[in-house]
């Protein structure tokens, strides 16, 4: 079963708070380690993933690791998330068929062609305004999420708080994927609560 609610997770964040998210039902977690000052070597990106799958998968996260297939692999995550540039649908799912593939949207025509690819479930967004990410395009909106589903499970991105989490099911969206709204808050744990509220 495809995570309700997905949790960015950076280098840069407080992994020791991972087990209690997990442990609060947060049942997806995506490791991201782009848009670094400095770039992480792909050792270090190796070994954060790591770390969150060990922080996780004891209390039945799912992890996927953005971009990389080779270290979804190496890691022993569940799946690989997929953007434009990156590599290919069709070829992760060939050289990985038994991870979780995923990726990243823009509209049901983009929704079509990742199903038609072997991607599990889509990333639609930004749906809202977002700074967690720089040089996004503009935001879709909720009319985006109501005209792409119904090919693949949809999973809203960009500018998602809980009441935004509950607008993007109401539209029609599997779930959520969040960097701020737990990151930036001074209570990650009670954040968690409430975007668990709003999706479930």
């Amino acid at each position: 079963m495809l995570p309700r609610l997905f949790c960015l997770v950076g280098p840069a964040d407080d992994l020791s708070v991972l087990p209690e998210l997990a442990r609060l039902g947060v049942r997806g977690f995506q490791v991201r380690a782009k848009h670094e000052l400095v770039p992480l070597a792909d050792r270090d990106i190796l070994a954060l993933a790591r770390s969150v799958v060990a922080a996780v998968r004891p209390h039945g996260a799912t992890v996927v690791v953005d971009d990389r297939v080779d270290v979804a692999l190496a890691a022993g995550a569940d799946g690989v998330h997929l953007g434009a540039l990156d590599l290919p649908v069709a070829d992760a799912r060939a050289l990985a068929p038994g991870l979780l593939v995923g990726a990243t949207c823009r509209d049901a025509d983009d929704v079509r062609r990742a199903a038609d690819d072997g991607a599990d479930y889509a990333g639609l967004g930004p749906v809202f305004d977002t700074v967690s990410k720089p040089g996004l395009p503009p935001a879709l909106g909720l009319e985006a999420i109501s005209a792409a589903t119904g090919t693949l499970p949809l999973l809203a991105i960009g500018g998602i708080d809980a009441a935004r989490a509950r607008q993007a099911r109401a539209a029609g969206a599997h779930g959520v994927a969040v960097i701020g709204a737990l990151w930036r808050q001074p209570d990650p744990l009670h954040a968690a609560r409430e975007l668990l509220d709003s999706v479930t």
